[in-house]
């Protein structure tokens, strides 16, 4: 497992496991075999309703929490300052560690949002968190918390595939030394997995099509979270670490992306 460390020294592995969606028997089954196949960080969330069921599997297992990195979200219903310390406690309470913790979606509220920055830097300062970020933020979004930010995000967590690629958002992001991280890697995996462009590519690596896209974003600088309930294509995510994409071939990639959105548009949601 590669790792990028953050401006503040803190290190978080090139892959995480996401567990959106992910629940019951799926989910034990997801996160064992993950962290049994060599993930060392999970991403889950409040509003993906597993939280208290990750910290039990964990618990479960025996699991040294030390050895792991845990990130979960605040919730839009959540922010605000004193909100944002009541949700990051129960998350908390349900986890039994979080090492990093982002505000899942900007809203249209600036002035909200800047309230719980607050509570994460308070959060932060306090030695709680080892990291503190965002989600689903824009380039504008970021101009607009910087104004008033005491500490630049360390994280951005983004929808980015092929076919959905923010460049300019992803732009700033480098300029600032926030790292930004991929959320829905595989674009909800039919188009991804049926494209002759990326299927081309991995049959010359002998590769999935999944493990080019995961490998093409990880050359690209960002964090990559790809979920999956299968355990074979858990195992199978981890391995692209043994091949590297060639300059034509990135340029190949990069020109499938539309600015196609699996998800919402962080301007309209809320």
């Amino acid at each position: 497992m590669e790792n990028y460390t953050l401006k503040n020294g803190f290190t978080l592995p090139a892959l995480a496991y996401g567990t959106w969606q992910v629940f019951g028997d799926e989910l034990s089954t997801g996160v064992n075999t993950a962290l049994d196949s060599g993930y060392t960080s999970i991403d889950t969330a409040f509003v993906y309703e597993n939280e208290e069921q990750i910290g039990k599997i964990l618990a479960q297992r025996g699991q040294n929490l030390d050895e792991i990195t845990i990130t979960t979200k605040v919730w839009n219903e959540d922010q605000g300052y004193d909100k944002t310390m009541a949700s990051y406690e129960r998350s908390l309470k349900w986890l039994g560690k979080i090492d990093m913790l982002l505000i899942h979606w900007p809203g249209p509220d600036a002035a909200r949002f800047a309230d719980t920055w607050r509570a994460f830097e308070k959060l932060y300062e306090d030695g709680k968190l080892k990291a503190i970020g965002v989600c689903n933020f824009k380039k504008h979004h970021l101009e607009t918390l910087l104004k008033t930010a005491k500490i630049v995000p360390m994280v951005n967590q983004i929808e980015t595939n092929p076919y959905m690629v923010d460049e300019e958002t992803i732009a700033f992001c480098k300029e600032h030394g926030i790292l930004v991280e991929a959320w829905s890697p595989l674009a909800h995996g039919a188009k991804v997995f049926t494209d002759p462009v990326i299927g081309e590519i991995a049959a010359a690596h002998g590769k999935t099509n999944a493990q080019v896209v995961i490998r093409f974003l990880l050359e690209m600088g960002l964090r990559v979270l790809p979920k999956s309930k299968t355990p074979q294509y858990i195992r199978e995510n981890l391995a692209i670490f043994d091949f590297s994409l060639t300059d034509d071939e990135t340029a190949k990639l990069r020109a499938l992306n539309v600015m196609e959105r699996v998800g919402p548009d962080p301007d309209t949601f809320f």
